[in-house]
């Protein structure tokens, strides 16, 4: 049974650093896709930064240059590193998988409908 857990939420100052993690189980992580959504309020999910099984990352550019995407391979956690973060960064982050019959996935994959397993998400919010 494929599993996430998100962990880390809290709640920072402008210009502050978080770093949230996700936690995986049940599928071949390593070789996954793996991506970090949000959602402010009243707005749609988006994706923020992926993953791909050959660690190569994606960023959308509202986080280019302040978050960094990583995967720790002997733990099969995801980490979000967040610098710098801003009030328009608040939101629910959610952790994503896009798990195939392979097992092995390349590219990189911004789009909810790309992925096929979903954290629970974990609150951010920035403000002063």
């Amino acid at each position: 049974q494929v599993r996430l857990m998100e962990r880390g939420g809290d709640s920072v100052q402008p210009g502050g650093s978080l770093r949230l993690s996700c936690q995986t189980s049940g599928f071949s992580y390593k070789r996954a896709c793996m991506g970090w959504f949000r959602q402010a309020p009243g707005k749609a999910r988006e994706g923020i930064a992926s993953i791909d099984g050959f660690l190569q990352s994606t960023y959308a550019a509202s986080v280019q240059n302040r978050f960094r995407i990583a995967k720790d391979i002997a733990t099969s956690t995801l980490d979000l590193q967040m610098n710098n973060l801003k009030p328009e960064d608040t939101g629910m982050y959610y952790c994503a998988a896009r798990v195939t019959p392979s097992g092995t996935c390349s590219g990189g994959y911004l789009t909810n409908g790309e992925y096929n397993y979903w954290g629970q998400g974990i609150q951010v919010t920035v403000s002063t």
